[in-house]
């Protein structure tokens, strides 16, 4: 990073879509790999990077409901799902030598370590990148929520909501509408009113009843992460009242 981060500490969300590149399902390696340096760039600028990753690319819970499977089942999967996400880029940023750990919300010692706040930051403080993975442990929570909720615990500055296609939030469906405008700036209460696409409303009313800014931003611009953090106002900073 060529200047002083704005934030020292903070949350990236990922979804599972952002890892797929431009394959229609699975973990595309050439895109994994350009976002595990991007972290890598911001993590040697002073930065402490927690992460969650979505698990889309490979089961979405919802869609599986709509299947015939029944929700909480579905959810649980999705979050498998995410696990393999997370420990994917943990490989990824190990082989640059980034330094980085998995936690899950979900036990399973044999691959990744459980979930423990105290872990978590003390992980952060040492310079490690931490993936958060099975979201929040519980079904009929996203990951969305679970980056909100991970954020809070570890005292983030700042929520990263890094989109695959969009530049940041608009004030109408970008997909249907190709007049939609680009909002630069936002307060939650206003998102959640107008029903805008910042995150889930459970996620988005976590971060505004806490007082948690939210950057949204495109992931596939390169070196985007790094402007977001230098302060360059770029996207939509979703802010306090």
């Amino acid at each position: 990073m060529t200047r002083k981060p704005k934030y020292k500490r903070v949350l990236l969300k990922l979804s599972g879509e952002a890892l797929m590149g431009s394959l229609r399902f699975g973990i595309d390696p050439e895109r994994l790999r350009a976002i595990a340096r991007e972290i890598g760039h911001i993590v040697a600028g002073g930065t402490e990077v927690a992460t969650v990753v979505g698990g889309g690319n490979i089961f979405r819970g919802v869609s599986g409901a709509s299947q015939g499977i029944d929700r909480a089942t579905a959810d649980y999967m999705g979050m498998l799902a995410t696990v393999m996400n997370s420990m994917a880029l943990l490989v990824a940023l190990r082989q640059i030598s980034v330094d980085a750990r998995v936690l899950s919300a979900i036990g399973m010692q044999e691959v990744c370590e459980p979930y423990v706040r105290g872990r978590a930051i003390r992980h952060l403080e040492k310079g490690r990148v931490v993936v958060f993975a099975a979201g929040t442990g519980n079904p009929f929570f996203s990951t969305d929520t679970a980056a909100a909720l991970r954020a809070l615990e570890i005292g983030a500055q700042c929520l990263l909501m890094a989109k695959k296609k969009y530049d940041g939030v608009y004030d109408s469906d970008p997909e249907t509408n190709p007049d939609a405008n680009l909002i630069e700036e936002i307060t939650h209460r206003e998102a959640l009113e107008r029903g805008l696409r910042v995150m889930d409303s459970t996620a988005l009313s976590l971060c505004m009843d806490n007082g948690l800014p939210i950057l949204v931003f495109n992931m596939s611009v390169p070196d985007n992460i790094r402007r977001v953090l230098e302060g360059e106002r770029i996207g939509t900073r979703v802010v306090c009242e």
